[in-house]
C-alpha cells in the first residue's frame, strides 16, 4: 500500500507538471493585440482520467490604463482510499503591455511543502527569469503556459510558471471540433501543441479556450470552462456558462 501511495504520488507530480505547461501552450501562434477590452473570469474544472475530478483552475484578466493584469488560482487535491496524495495551490500575476510579458510572479505550493517562487521582468529585448534554480533569459516573446487568451502570439517558447523552466513548443491546427460545456455543444478550432507531450486545445468562436487536454503517461487531465463571468457570450453560438 505505502509503495503504491509513493506511485501516485510520483504520477500526480507529472500531471500536475503537464497541467502547467498545458495551461497556456494554446497561447502560441498568431499576431493580435493581448489588451483585454472588459474584466473577465474563466472557471475551469480540472478531471483526471483516473482519479476523478481533481480541482478548479480559474484566470481573472483585468484591463488596465497600462495594458492588461491576469491573475491565476489553481486549486488541486487528489485522493486515493480516502487518502490525500497530492495537493496543489498556486497563485500567479501577469502584466502584459500590448503583446509583451512585461512581469510575472508566482507562489506554487505543492504538497504543503516550501512554496517556490518564481518570478520574471522584462529587460531589453529579454524576459528575465528568477527561481530556485538561477536566473536565465528567455526571448522578448516568451509566454507563461497559461490560456487566458485565445490570441496566438507567435511564440515558440514557453514558460512554465511553477519552476521558471523554457520550453519550445510547436502549434498545429487540427480544424473544426464540438466540445460540450454544461450539456450545450460548443463549436470550436482545435490545436495540437507539441512540447514535450502533446496536448489539445479548443477554443470557441469568441477565442476564448473552452477545453484543453493533455494525455500523458499518468492519464488524461482535462480542463473544461464550467464559468465564464464577464464574456458576454452569446447563447445561440456558444451556450450558457453562467
Amino acid at each position: 500500500m505505502k509503495k503504491s501511495r509513493l506511485n501516485s504520488r510520483a504520477w500526480l507530480g507529472k500531471s500536475c507538471l503537464s497541467l502547467a505547461v498545458l495551461a497556456g501552450l494554446a497561447v502560441a501562434g498568431a499576431a493580435a493585440p493581448m489588451q483585454a477590452e472588459a474584466a473577465m473570469q474563466l472557471t475551469y474544472s480540472v478531471r483526471h482520467s483516473m482519479f476523478g475530478t481533481i480541482g478548479t483552475y480559474t484566470n481573472t484578466i483585468e484591463p488596465t490604463a497600462a495594458g492588461t493584469t491576469v491573475e491565476t488560482r489553481t486549486h488541486f487535491f487528489v485522493k486515493m482510499l480516502g487518502i490525500n496524495v497530492y495537493s496543489e495551490q498556486a497563485q500567479r500575476t501577469e502584466q502584459w503591455r500590448g503583446n509583451r510579458l512585461v512581469a510575472f510572479r508566482g507562489v506554487t505550493d505543492k504538497n504543503g511543502g516550501q512554496p517556490v517562487v518564481i518570478s520574471g521582468v522584462a529587460r531589453g529585448n529579454s524576459f528575465v527569469i528568477t527561481s530556485p534554480e538561477g536566473t536565465v533569459r528567455a526571448p522578448a516573446n516568451v509566454r507563461p503556459a497559461n490560456p487566458w487568451s485565445a490570441v496566438f502570439l507567435g511564440s515558440s517558447t514557453m514558460m512554465r510558471p511553477d519552476t521558471g523552466a523554457l520550453e519550445q513548443v510547436r502549434v498545429t491546427a487540427r480544424g473544426p471540433a464540438t466540445v460540450t460545456v454544461n450539456g450545450r455543444p460548443i463549436p470550436t478550432q482545435s490545436y495540437e501543441v507539441d512540447g514535450s507531450k502533446k496536448y489539445l486545445v479548443y477554443l470557441d468562436g469568441r477565442g476564448v479556450p473552452v477545453k484543453f487536454v493533455v494525455d500523458d503517461s499518468t492519464g488524461e487531465v482535462t480542463f473544461t470552462l464550467t464559468k465564464c463571468d464577464g464574456c458576454a457570450l452569446s447563447v445561440s453560438s456558444l451556450g450558457t456558462y453562467r
